[in-house]
């Protein structure tokens, strides 16, 4: 194994932490988290069959390569769905995630599924990550702060946007600009995929016991209603 797939092993493990951190800790089914689960299962599957330590189908890799690309914004804006304040804006970002499907699919009818075409629906998909990531960081930041609260989401919104700000560079400078540097810009990928997915598996672990908190809490409010009628 070269010292080039040793890196791509260790992102993969690092993929796994916040995969265990959300199925042990039982998030797996709440709200929008099963979205986050795909996302860095399909991730983790295509660095660890794309490194030199099995002896993976290389069509395959490639397909699962292209289907990550175009599943890649839709499943991570759903899981984002999770940072919005309101139920309204919520739903602009569902309507948003849906367009997004539908243009996805009218690129893959008109050009094909291949790279080319991943590489076109990237971009808009990428753009509006990072747009998202940005505002949620920033309105998170916020209350972590200033109410001392939320401090797991303020972690995610954090490992997003450096993460997808990571994306964008190694996007433009990839697939744009076409440096000759392609190992370098794939040793990036890598490095930013690993700490972003520690800083998330961090987050995980944080936002499990407000989770368990406003669920105590939404128990004790049922038992109060059933006893006294109204709360």
């Amino acid at each position: 194994m070269t010292w080039f797939s040793a890196v791509g092993l260790v992102t993969s493990i690092a993929l796994l932490l916040p995969i265990v951190s959300i199925l042990t800790l039982r998030l797996a089914p709440y709200k929008s988290f099963p979205a986050l689960l795909i996302y860095l299962l399909l991730v983790s599957a295509h660095i660890f069959l794309s490194i030199d330590f099995v002896n993976a189908n290389k069509e395959v890799v490639h397909y699962l390569g292209v289907f990550n690309n175009f599943m890649d914004a839709p499943l991570m804006l759903t899981f984002m769905t999770y940072f919005s304040r309101t139920a309204k804006f919520r739903k602009r970002m569902k309507a948003v995630i849906v367009v997004l499907l539908l243009a996805e699919l009218v690129i893959i009818a008109i050009y094909g599924f291949n790279v080319n075409a991943a590489v076109i629906a990237m971009a808009p998909g990428l753009s509006m990550v990072l747009v998202f990531s940005l505002l949620f960081f920033i309105h998170q930041v916020k209350i972590a702060v200033v109410y001392q609260k939320a401090a797991g989401k303020a972690f995610m919104t954090a490992a997003l946007l450096f993460a997808y700000g990571g994306y964008a560079f190694i996007y433009v400078v990839y697939y744009l600009v076409k440096t000759p540097y392609r190992a370098d810009i794939q040793l990036m990928y890598y490095l930013v995929t690993t700490f972003s997915s520690l800083l998330v598996a961090t987050g995980v672990l944080i936002e499990r016991r407000r989770v368990r908190q406003l669920t105590e809490l939404k128990i004790t409010r049922e038992e109060l209603k059933v006893i006294y009628g109204r709360v």
